[in-house]
């Protein structure tokens, strides 16, 4: 930026009040004013416009690294899991030869498979209750604090503590 010194402005102020005149001089200042208020916000604008578009290039280009990464990490998995689901569906296979060998009739395979149908199935869930205390109010401080700093806990009408601390009467 254009840069004026002390001794510059004061040059520009006299010239401009021997050519404007002393009369006109405030109204074409406030006029300048304005005029450098306004580019300066238009100068600021476009700065901040800029540094946006920037901005969103950057989070672009972090959004299809992630994509890219998300889908790297499903295939790696995916294919972990397909080869462990081969691994055991071949020990699985293994193991049913194995016990009608074993046996040497048709009917325990049938009876192995139901069994092995009915061991992956997990078992129904349960009812268990929340056991929560939702009368109970849950403070992060302790009633004995509070009683000791004085802090009311019961809330009391207005009557009703008049009527409490109203003198006996004989």
């Amino acid at each position: 930026m254009i840069d004026f010194g002390f001794d510059k402005l004061a040059l520009i102020g006299a010239v401009a009040l021997i050519v404007i005149g002393p009369e006109k001089l405030p109204k074409v200042a406030r006029t300048v004013g304005h005029l450098l208020g306004k580019a300066q916000r238009y100068v600021a604008d476009v700065k901040a416009e800029v540094n946006r578009s920037i901005e969103l290039e950057e989070l672009k280009k972090m959004k299809t690294q992630f994509e890219t990464a998300a889908r790297d990490v499903e295939q790696s998995v995916n294919q972990e899991v397909s080869s462990a689901n081969a691994s055991l569906q071949s020990s699985w296979e293994g193991l049913g030869t194995s016990v009608e060998g074993s046996s040497g009739s048709s009917d325990t395979s049938v009876g192995s498979d139901a069994w092995a149908q009915q061991a992956l199935q997990p078992p129904p869930p349960t009812y268990s209750h929340p056991k929560k205390k939702w009368r109970l109010k849950r403070t992060a401080v302790p009633n004995w604090y509070k009683q000791r700093q004085g802090v009311r806990v019961r809330a009391q009408s207005g009557a009703a503590r008049v009527a409490r601390f109203r003198p006996k009467a004989p």
